[in-house]
């Protein structure tokens, strides 16, 4: 299942020094979906200018308020860790189970790569893993989820290993920046799991700011990339992080997607910075060629004019209360954006990276 049904709504759960903390309430699902918003992972998902270090700090607040809302209801106090090599080294699962109190028995890494022979993934090609085998373990992972082929592939190897080896799973707990796909992916690998060891429970997957779609296709500019961007369209996208891209930056909205390669970021910083200044010198060559309000429509993720209702139902915010607020501002945006001109959008934002991310090109 990568689709929500028009019934899915979020559930608010706790609110935790200014992290708010939603569930998926949706029909039919093994697994627990779970949203965290606040104010660092909303600045690094907004603006590629969160780099090096300062994007992994910018995770802490909301995982270990993440944590401590999880484990206060469950009341289980350590959990083994499992950083997917490279991606998955930005996610601050240690330092932040220290401070929401869990004892983390053993760190385990595995390096997962796809391989890929005339355009079809092949298979996986694994040149490092650490693994401890204990019994009933809750593993702790995090990482980025867009097709989630790669994701797949690594944890049926992880699941056989334990297998094999006497070892068992009895929880995942998953920290992501990813898409609807991942749920798919994790309603199937449920079932495996269960085959594998009786006692597992379920993933608990905790999205930060959103549970976004991908492209599939190359957008309405012609310059996304299918299969790897982000969108808001027909995903759960938390209204603190609508907010804050729709009040605290006028260009946000328009990037490349919610997030660019979450290694390159932190660890590459020169190959994100051409990612970034590649997308926009793309859309610059099509700015005055491309349908300028059909681009905006696919970006807040539906065509405008919208009544409250049914703007409720495209967000899936029905039962969120009063947000007539937020709405307004959305509408307001999207007028205000209409009578701009992409390509001033487009060298506005050349200068910006350039002036903060071009220091870092030697």
């Amino acid at each position: 299942m990568s689709e929500l049904s028009a019934t899915t709504t979020l559930k608010p759960i706790s609110s935790d020094r200014g992290s708010a903390f939603y569930q998926l309430q949706t029909e039919g699902l093994q697994n627990e979906y779970y949203i965290i918003s606040s104010e660092g992972t909303r600045r690094l998902m907004s603006s590629p200018e969160v780099v090096g270090y300062e994007s992994y700090l910018a995770m802490q607040i909301s995982t270990t308020a993440a944590l401590r809302s999880l484990f206060r209801r469950q009341k289980q106090e350590k959990v083994d860790i499992l950083t997917i090599l490279r991606g998955g080294l930005n996610y601050p699962l240690e330092e932040c189970c220290y401070k929401a109190g869990l004892k983390v028995p053993n760190m385990n890494f595995i390096s997962c790569e796809r391989t890929i022979k005339d355009g079809i993934i092949t298979g996986l090609d694994i040149k490092y893993e650490k693994l401890h085998i204990a019994k009933g373990v809750t593993m702790m992972i995090g990482d980025i989820i867009a097709t989630g082929d790669t994701l797949r592939m690594c944890l049926h190897e992880i699941v056989d290993f334990f297998y094999q080896h006497g070892g068992s799973i009895k929880r995942i707990i998953f920290f992501t920046i990813g898409g609807t796909k991942a749920i798919e992916v994790m309603e199937d690998l449920a079932g495996h799991l269960r085959e594998r060891f009786p006692e597992f429970e379920c993933f608990q997957c905790v999205f930060y700011e959103g549970i976004f779609t991908i492209y599939q296709d190359k957008g309405v500019t012609g310059v996304n990339i299918p299969e790897i961007d982000f969108g808001w369209k027909d995903g759960v996208v938390s209204p603190e992080f609508r907010e804050y891209v729709l009040k605290y930056s006028d260009n946000a909205l328009f990037e490349k997607c919610i997030i660019y390669d979450g290694g390159a970021r932190r660890y590459e910083i020169p190959l994100h910075y051409e990612e970034v200044t590649g997308y926009w010198q793309d859309l610059l060559a099509v700015s005055e060629k491309a349908d300028f309000e059909a681009f905006i429509a696919e970006k807040i993720g539906y065509q405008t004019p919208v009544s409250y209702e049914d703007w409720q139902r495209l967000t899936y915010f029905k039962g969120l209360g009063d947000l007539h607020a937020l709405y307004e501002l959305e509408q307001e945006f999207v007028a205000r954006a209409s009578r701009r001109k992409l390509k001033d959008i487009c060298e506005q934002r050349l200068q910006e990276v350039k002036a903060t991310l071009g220091k870092y090109i030697i």
